[in-house]
């Protein structure tokens, strides 16, 4: 895969006229060459449904006089420049308009995506439709006509759809379409036909060609999804919904599933669709800098202008992140990542439960929250499924509401035999067939959920950092007591009642009647257990207690096994990635302030403030250094090993992106 993709929008109606008239090969060539492109994904049909070359599958677009998407691709070749095809597969509102019969629609009969034709917008197609083969035809001629190295379709997922066809074959494969689950089952039989139809289309050309589906690609717990891609492009415009929180979350799960993934951002303030929208230079720097500190590629979003002619501005932009990134790939290819900490996703558990998916409308905030703490805790870690390897964890992390089937016990059981610990909260790593009990010592028995909130948190001297104080918790906490050899590391008190027209005290809520109500926080032989959905809370209201119960839970179960020490911001980020085959390790250390603008709160990075002097301290195991230095510029860094085996170095200076090289001896067996 290319580290420098450009993602070249090219949604045109047929409203507009001259369409490509201001393309030059020239203008074209100088932007990519602006750019530092090394890829880039090109339109060959878009979500109006029409085609930017001659074609027998299709419409040409009727205000097109010539081949764009071939001149395109001969200028983008001439430079060395990879391209990807892109072709709209979910939307085509040309054909949406001509069948209404083939559009998905919901169980009131509703059209999908936008519900009618009164309001401006796309309409979802229903691959249970003659349309599957049709699309299917164009893939198969783009990919004969046009020397495109990969396809990138776009639009589609697993989708709940109750149009007539996808009724009629439920219910001939004896499903009920009024049964929730058999429908959901229904939409992924479907996604998988079209993603099989389309990978077949394909190979009849060149097997060697890419295939992504965006859309839905990577459902944590969803491997069979996920495998239907030939690699993974992270669709996460920060500004645009998605939020700084989804690439690392995503990133690190997907890259302990060993395959290729670019995160992808865009040029724009805002989002996808935006003409004229620039962000800052320093946030691309920042976007881009971190997909490649995840061990990901990066792709950068752009709109073509209806004319043809690209945007000096945003090649100029793109470029300032682009030539960074160029300068360092020598660092960033073959690399995996290391990690201390397993955090097992909620959502990718959740994904064998169907009804208590739907029912939990706060799914998401379980993994956001615990990401947000390891990331501002600047902890070594991957996101996991329940299939995942958990033996090469020192830590497992089961946030809020993880309970414990006989396949995660089996697997668990033989985690925690062999020294594993578990940091578990909530009703996490209760016995899931009847929630009677913990399946792991984790120093309590469980009592049932506690009532009355919210409650107050109490925290001994046995959690360090976390001065004692009644620390109040919003979430829903549990009851549970001490067993024989349990340690209590915090207890609950209560309030003196909860908020209603008969009792109440002062603005928000009654303080604390201080006396023992129960445990908080405990630990046993297996790890430590903290009572209340603490990850829920940080993400919902980023309670600074929620933040320093969980590092300390933390840090007291790694010990002195801690593999990375480094003292950033919280808003700094590190990542620790080896690249085997060079002998070598890449600590990379981000850090970019983020503000929130407008009344949506948008998150904008502008800004750079650098920070100076970060110190770092990294366990060696059984390696020895060669050298520390800073990369790209290859200057030496000063570094001391301790007797414990502990290396320790200043990167003198981080401006939005550094990375820090450790070069490792090759150790013959007879030396000491």
């Amino acid at each position: 895969m290319n580290f420098r993709q450009v993602h070249l929008d090219f949604h045109t109606s047929e409203k507009i006229g001259d369409i490509g008239c201001e393309f030059k090969k020239e203008e074209f060539q100088k932007a990519l060459i602006d750019g530092h492109v090394d890829s880039v994904t090109l339109f060959s049909k878009c979500h109006h449904g029409w085609s930017y070359h001659p074609t027998e599958t299709n419409e040409m677009h009727p205000n097109l006089s010539f081949d764009l998407f071939g001149e395109q691709i001969k200028a983008a070749r001439e430079l060395g420049v990879n391209v990807v095809g892109y072709i709209s597969a979910g939307l085509d509102e040309k054909y949406a308009v001509r069948h209404h019969e083939s559009l998905a629609r919901s169980k009131s009969g509703e059209i999908l995506r936008t519900s009618d034709f009164t309001q401006a917008g796309y309409h979802l197609i229903c691959f249970n439709s003659p349309y599957l083969d049709i699309l299917a035809s164009q893939v198969k001629e783009m990919c004969e006509k046009y020397s495109v190295s990969g396809v990138f379709l776009d639009i589609v997922k697993p989708t709940k759809c109750y149009c007539r066809n996808c009724i009629e074959i439920m219910e001939a494969d004896g499903l009920d379409p009024d049964n929730d689950e058999h429908v959901t089952l229904m939409a992924y039989r479907t996604y998988e036909k079209y993603t099989k139809a389309m990978r077949a289309a394909v190979d009849s050309v060149n097997p060697e060609l890419t295939v992504f589906h965006n859309g839905g690609a990577t459902p944590r717990g969803r491997r069979d999804i996920i495998k239907m891609n030939s690699h993974i492009e992270i669709e996460s415009l920060p500004t645009g919904g998605w939020g700084y929180d989804n690439l690392p979350l995503t990133s690190r799960y997907v890259q302990s599933l060993g395959m290729d993934y670019l995160g992808m951002t865009g040029k724009f303030h805002l989002s996808w669709g935006e003409f004229g929208g620039y962000k800052h230079e320093n946030a691309l720097i920042y976007e881009t800098s971190l997909a490649v500190a995840n061990g990901g590629k990066c792709s950068i979003g752009d709109q073509l202008h209806p004319d043809g002619k690209m945007d000096p501005e945003t090649y100029r932009l793109i470029g300032e992140a682009y030539s960074r990134i160029e300068k360092k790939q020598e660092w960033l290819d073959g690399v995996s990542g290391v990690a201390d900490i397993g955090l097992l996703s909620y959502s990718a558990w959740l994904t064998s439960r169907p009804e208590e998916y739907a029912k939990d409308a706060e799914r998401k905030l379980s993994d956001v929250g615990a990401l947000r703490i390891l990331l501002e805790g600047h902890y070594l870690f991957d996101v996991l499924d329940c299939e995942s390897d958990f033996d090469k964890y020192k830590l497992l992390i089961l946030p809020d509401n993880i309970r414990i089937d006989d396949i995660l016990r089996g697997k668990l059981d033989r985690y925690v035999a062999h020294g594993g610990k578990l940091l578990a909260n909530g009703r996490s790593a209760l016995l899931e067939k009847d929630g009677a009990d913990f399946a792991y010592d984790l120093g309590v028995k469980y009592e049932g959920s506690r009532e009355i909130k919210p409650a107050y948190l109490s925290v001994s001297d046995k959690l360090e950092g976390i001065r004692s104080a009644g620390y109040v918790v919003y979430s829903q906490t549990q009851k549970v007591e001490l067993t024989d050899d349990g340690i209590a590391l915090a207890e609950i008190h209560e309030p003196y009642f909860e908020r209603t027209v008969e009792h109440f005290c002062s603005h928000f809520h009654a303080p604390e009647r201080k006396r023992y109500e129960g445990v908080g926080v405990s630990e046993g032989k297996h790890g430590i257990y903290i009572a209340n959905a603490i990850f829920r809370e940080y993400a919902s209201v980023g309670s600074l207690i929620c933040k320093r119960v969980v590092t300390a839970a933390i840090d007291k179960l790694l010990g002195e096994d801690k593999t990375l020490r480094v003292k950033l911001p919280a808003q700094g980020v590190v990542t620790l990635m080896e690249q085997n085959e060079k002998s070598r390790s890449v600590l990379h250390l981000l850090y970019a302030p983020r503000i929130s603008k407008g009344t949506n709160k948008i998150e904008v990075i502008e800004d750079v403030i650098e920070l100076y002097d970060a110190r770092v301290s990294l366990k060696l195991g059984e390696r020895r250094v060669n050298r520390v230095y800073i990369a790209p510029q290859c200057e030496d860094i000063a570094y001391d090993v301790d007797e414990k085996g502990i290396l320790s170095f200043i990167v003198p200076e981080i401006s939005i992106h550094a990375m820090a090289v450790i070069e490792w001896k090759e150790v013959s067996n007879d030396e000491d």
